[in-house]
């Protein structure tokens, strides 16, 4: 830390956040008699928080966020400059980084055509939610409204994304929910006794899991069911790949009974999974709306984008004398030019220092060191994800995989950070499948801050499990 505040100043601050400020995610009780913890400053992994404690942040900014890292000076700048020149004005007209941007990010999308800006993944969700109903109306006569989800998968905090959302403790004392949307099963091989496909493994594991899927869209009503929203690799619901064989089969079906593929790339957008921009790139996927927020722009400016192809986009001008024919929406901070400014950068970055191929070099050493530790530790049941998104699974008991309780996952997470390792878990989620440490370091980790995270878990482990 560089000491810009002095004690006073930073006594001023806590007692301004206790006062004032509502946290997200955060029971504010035990606040009354200790202090939250304030972030002051960051530095390429590093940050420090009001009592000048430094950490390792093996999560991004927490959720998966800072994908090039703290401090970047250029992003900053490029920022100022826009903002001092044009800081907003409605999407209903263009500026300048708004379609430098979009052109950028769709050389990077083959097949993608359109980018509409908007301020969070959730509300980024929720526009592709508008278009799959509109669609409905204006191409199938008020029919195919429906819109499935996956268990496991979280699409945002809205009414709207909730009623998508695959993790029931999220859910919890917010319903009662909007209508048509539909959940189908989870694909995680690691559980697949949850679903009935204990005797299968791999791609027919796959193709089977994906099936159920087919099950349901005929229990519904494939005249009913509008598109599909899923995320490539599940994020806070266990940090899951899909088995091999998933994806073909997902495709088919979705051709088969006309229904549009929605891929939420909020979380795995922008390097994370390594070697390709996009999760769903890695898995030969051709979808119809992509949507992205965090990574976008490393949280140097808010920024979110919903992505779809000439095909939708066409839809939507068909009929100009029709004063209702158009996409009629607003994202009122999908006007601010922060945001592609600072994508834009982010982007050049990532570019320049052969991130991807670092994430993926980086995303490999680590899965490496998980899987030491879990040789060493019976408590570790499964290792996986993608790139630099990783996750370890909990258990009692390898046998029967009976997870361990989620006040010791998070005491874990409270070991690590004792030792200076900020990592996360899926907790308050999933109801008796709260057992999953997950990691998301910046895509600028060297071996020496993935050993050092890897350490801290293994010690932390030890400590809580023995």
């Amino acid at each position: 830390m560089d000491g810009t505040l002095n004690e006073n100043d930073l006594s001023r601050v806590v007692s301004a956040d206790k006062a004032h400020v509502w946290h997200h995610l955060v029971q504010h009780k035990p606040f009354e008699t200790g202090d939250p913890r304030i972030i002051i400053e960051g530095k390429g992994m590093r940050v420090w928080d009001q009592n000048g404690k430094e950490y390792i942040d093996a999560v991004s900014g927490a959720v998966w966020t800072v994908n090039v890292g703290y401090g970047r000076e250029r992003i900053a700048n490029a920022v100022r400059d826009q903002i001092m020149k044009m800081c907003y004005f409605a999407q209903a007209a263009g500026s300048i980084p708004a379609a430098l941007f979009a052109e950028k990010l769709i050389e990077k999308m083959p097949g993608m055509s359109r980018v509409y800006y908007t301020n969070s993944g959730s509300e980024a969700n929720e526009k592709a939610f508008k278009m799959v109903r509109q669609i409905a109306h204006k191409k199938y006569g008020g029919k195919k409204t429906k819109i499935l989800y996956r268990e496991r998968d979280y699409h945002g905090s809205t009414l709207a994304t909730m009623s998508a959302g695959g993790q029931d403790e999220r859910n919890m004392q917010y319903g009662p929910f909007a209508p048509d949307f539909v959940r189908v099963p989870h694909c995680m091989e690691y559980r697949k006794h949850e679903l009935g496909l204990d005797h299968l493994s791999g791609r027919e594991f796959g193709i089977a899991a994906a099936n159920q899927i087919e099950e349901i869209i005929l229990r519904e009503g494939p005249e009913t069911v509008g598109a599909l929203c899923l995320e490539p690799v599940t994020a806070g619901g266990g940090v899951i790949e899909a088995p091999e064989g998933y994806w073909d089969r997902v495709q088919e079906i979705c051709k088969q009974y006309d229904i549009l593929l929605h891929i939420d790339e909020v979380v795995c957008g922008v390097g994370r999974t390594g070697t390709e921009w996009f999760g769903y790139q890695h898995y030969g996927i051709k979808p119809d709306f992509v949507t992205m927020a965090k990574g976008v722009a490393s949280g140097y400016a808010a920024i979110a984008c919903m992505v779809t192809t000439e095909e939708v986009f066409e839809l939507f001008k068909s009929n100009p004398s029709d004063k209702l024919d158009h996409f009629r929406d607003i994202s009122t901070f999908g006007g601010c030019t922060a945001g592609p400014a600072a994508a834009l950068e982010n982007m050049a970055i990532i570019e320049e220092e052969g991130l991807l191929e670092n994430c993926t070099a980086m995303g490999a050493r680590m899965k490496g060191n998980l899987n030491a530790l879990m040789e060493k530790h019976d408590i570790i049941g499964d290792v996986r994800g993608k790139g630099l998104f990783l996750g370890i699974e909990l258990v009692k008991d390898r046998t029967t995989k009976e997870p361990v309780d989620e006040k010791h996952v998070m005491a874990v997470v409270a070991e690590c950070g004792a030792l200076g390792v900020i990592i996360g878990a899926a907790n308050r989620s999933i109801p008796g499948r709260n057992n999953v440490l997950a990691f998301s370091p910046a895509l600028i980790a060297t071996a020496d801050d993935i050993d050092a995270i890897t350490d801290a878990v293994d010690q932390a482990l030890t400590k809580v499990f023995g």
